[in-house]
């Protein structure tokens, strides 16, 4: 799989910037979209983004360096080319999500309808970005067979991509991406909820995603590890939990949309 787009000898523009572009752009133009909703003021959303995007990608890159130390120990410049791969999306939630918390709560703003707005985005983002991964080859899963691949009716330039290091392997890059993707959708129906409460879409989010990637990690072949265990499999046991005790805690206090003032 070739993961140039755009060769122009000095300069090559790689898929992988594209489709993390593109993610990003989604997510931007959605967010807005629901910031508009609820009366959220422009001016701070766009500063909230700027920051957010750019604190988010140095958490992605640096949660991946760490539990990659011993390589990156020895070949240091590469920590830098982040477009030949290697952003953690949980690293770079949980850069985003601290920023998030202390930046809402020096403007004394609701931290969960932040996140309620910030997450329709994101898990689009997150469909959309894992292209980026099966162009740089990255995110896939077992060995398997191409009678296997050829079973699933997958397109044939996806089999073809999935010829990694000499066998196939599963497509778990497009398992998540289309989980990611129905999350999308039922998010964009529960929001039209009239009692829908705040912090319920955040809470969908942890929840959907963490069994999401809890499951789709345990086919992978690529993943970052601590010891014997998936950091990634742990991470979304957290937010599992965190996001039913946000559904619990929040449904107790009864507030909803309609009583939240921006």
């Amino acid at each position: 799989m070739n993961s140039t787009f755009l060769d122009f000898g000095i300069v090559q523009i790689k898929w992988y910037s594209i489709f993390i572009f593109l993610a990003m752009l989604a997510a931007c133009l959605i967010i807005f979209k629901e910031a508009k909703k609820k009366n959220i003021a422009e001016d701070y959303l766009v500063n909230l983004i700027f920051y957010g995007i750019i604190i988010g990608i140095l958490g992605a890159r640096l949660y991946y360096v760490i539990f990659n130390l011993d390589y990156y120990l020895h070949n240091i410049l590469e920590i830098f080319m982040i477009w030949k791969g290697g952003l953690a999306i949980h690293g770079g939630i949980i850069a985003t999500l601290i920023f998030l918390i202390l930046y809402s709560k020096k403007k004394k703003i609701n931290t969960l309808l932040l996140l309620d707005v910030i997450v329709v985005g994101l898990i689009i983002a997150q469909s959309i970005g894992r292209w980026g991964n099966f162009f740089n080859g990255e995110a896939y899963g077992r060995i398997t067979t191409l009678s296997n691949l050829k079973s699933l009716h997958l397109p044939k330039f996806i089999i073809n991509g999935m010829y990694i290091n000499g066998s196939y392997r599963e497509p778990t890059f497009l398992y998540e991406s289309i989980f990611s993707l129905m999350g999308f959708i039922v998010m964009l129906t529960v929001r039209k909820l009239k009692k829908l409460k705040v912090g319920n879409l955040t809470s969908i989010y942890l929840i959907w995603y963490g069994i999401e990637r809890l499951f789709i990690e345990q086919l992978r072949s690529d993943s970052l590890m601590l010891g014997p265990i998936k950091v990634a499999q742990l991470v979304s046991a957290i937010a599992i939990i965190a996001g039913i005790i946000i559904l619990i805690k929040e449904a107790k206090k009864g507030n909803d949309y309609q009583l939240t003032k921006f």
